[in-house]
């Protein structure tokens, strides 16, 4: 896949404005705290200081894993069909969630282990029926993963809107995720892997020791198109190739929890200024979430211990984007109010 262009956002002109801007708000200096931060980096996303959130949309993407085969899920392989079904009839937490903020909701097959049929409110770009199992092999052919990346990149092309959240939905991806964090950070497994949807004890080290033992099958793999390919999914991969073209056309990147973090570092490896684009919406409690947040240099919006992936977190942080918005483009300045501003002498 040839990736899209993304152009850094700094621009001192505009930042001095945008700085100028929410500085005369009338309040405190700072006072609004991490809201001020993302009224900001929105604006050199846009490159307005008239910042807006237009057409909110979340994707999630679905894709099974060969690795389940090993044991490291608590649940089996059909679950990911089955909260498809559950998706489609808007019986999932993200539906919730996304129709309470009023952001549109993509549902995505980019390879599940199951046979939808055309259906309604399904996105079919089914690459295969999930993975092959990265224990013994790579999980995808190099021209899969460079497949599944080009349709994440068609979506966001076509899509409308200026912000995307990203969920994903697959039994098993918790431990590609992993794989991904250990490969392309350096991170020790022990300190990437957790329980996912639920795992004993015994089961997270069965977890780690996979992981382990397939770093060692493919020590020679360290290109992250390579390393994604080998150890991720097709929902992972698609989401990455979303994320390059959703960026090269400025637009806001909504990230959710441990699984879309593993996409982003796979992209960010690839483009380092799509983190420009990224708005983190919260810290998961999935074990490795806060080491790979660190490794990104990221700052989560929220922390509410969240562990269900579907871009849930994603549309509990969306409100917070439209705050940061409203407060830069409605709120009243010092002078517009006739409110007296900080004594020069304090």
């Amino acid at each position: 896949m040839r990736l899209p262009a993304i152009a850094p956002t700094a621009n001192a002109e505009l930042a001095a404005r945008l700085d100028a801007a929410i500085n005369n708000k009338t309040k405190p200096l700072g006072s609004l705290g991490a809201l001020e931060v993302l009224a900001k980096q929105l604006g050199l996303i846009q490159q307005t200081v008239a910042v807006s959130i237009d057409q909110p949309a979340i994707i999630v993407f679905a894709g099974d894993h060969g690795v389940v085969a090993e044991g490291i899920s608590a649940y089996p392989q059909d679950v990911t069909w089955q909260m498809v079904e559950n998706f489609l009839t808007n019986g999932a937490a993200i539906n919730v969630f996304a129709r309470q903020t009023g952001a549109a909701l993509y549902i995505v097959d980019a390879g599940v282990n199951h046979d939808f049929g055309p259906r309604p409110g399904l996105i079919d770009c089914k690459v295969a029926h999930g993975t092959r199992n990265f224990a013994h092999e790579a999980a995808m052919t190099a021209e899969q993963c460079a497949a599944a990346m080009e349709h994440g990149a068609a979506l966001v092309a076509d899509m409308p809107g200026n912000v995307i959240g990203f969920g994903e939905m697959g039994i098993g991806n918790t431990t590609s995720a992993a794989a991904l964090m250990h490969k392309l950070a350096g991170i020790p497994a022990a300190d990437c892997v957790g329980a996912g949807t639920g795992l004993s004890l015994d089961g997270v080290l069965r977890k780690q020791r996979v992981i382990e033992d397939a770093a060692q099958r493919h020590v020679g793999v360290s290109d992250p198109f390579d390393v994604l390919a080998t150890f991720g999914g097709f929902e992972i991969a698609m989401m990455a190739g979303a994320m390059l073209k959703a960026a090269s056309l400025r637009k806001t990147l909504l990230i959710d929890g441990f699984i879309v973090t593993s996409a982003l570092l796979v992209a960010s490896r690839m483009a380092p200024a799509i983190l420009d684009y990224c708005v983190f919406a919260h810290c998961s409690d999935e074990a490795g979430h806060r080491r790979m947040l660190e490794t990104l240099g990221a700052r989560p919006l929220l922390q509410l211990g969240l562990r269900l992936g579907e871009g849930t977190g994603a549309a509990l942080a969306l409100p917070l984007l439209q705050a940061a918005a409203n407060f830069l483009n409605e709120m009243a300045t010092f002078a517009s109010a006739s409110v007296s501003e900080k004594s020069a002498n304090e």
